[in-house]
């Protein structure tokens, strides 16, 4: 295992949870984020959506503009990141939330619901990988 960082890991992850706890209380609500994007566009409830993923994006911005080192991905075939980001976006659609509401809020509140959504989204991970990087020789 290589770039083995559990510092950043630790306080980004207590960040989160932070964040996450936090939206609880103040609204009520889960910080899954394809909920959140998909309720982007409702009028009523837009505003707080909007900070939340303008937070998300700036906080990607700081985070390199610290000097962080960002590693860039490049020569990835267009059609694959298409491709993917679709079957992404229906798979949380299908699985009614995403990584952040199920595993995240989800995990953290007990529910056996969550604990399956990240079991399937694991184990749909780890076959991904096996494909892409030993069946289909992409390592880059």
């Amino acid at each position: 295992m290589h770039d083995f960082t559990p510092i950043p890991a630790l306080i980004g992850g207590a960040l989160i949870g932070l964040a996450s706890v936090w939206l609880l209380a103040a609204n009520g609500r889960i910080a899954g984020v394809s909920g959140i994007l998909h309720g982007l566009f409702s009028p009523p409830e837009a505003q707080w959506r909007a900070w939340f993923i303008s937070g998300l994006l700036l906080a990607g911005l700081a985070w390199q503009a610290a000097g962080a080192p960002v590693p860039m991905r490049e020569g990835f075939p267009i059609g694959w990141i298409t491709a993917a980001g679709l079957l992404v976006g229906f798979g949380t659609r299908m699985g009614g939330g995403c990584t952040s509401g199920h595993g995240v809020c989800g995990l953290g509140r007990l529910s056996a619901r969550s604990l399956v959504a990240v079991i399937v989204f694991m184990a749909a991970g780890m076959v991904t990988v096996f494909v892409v990087r030993h069946l289909l020789g992409i390592t880059s």
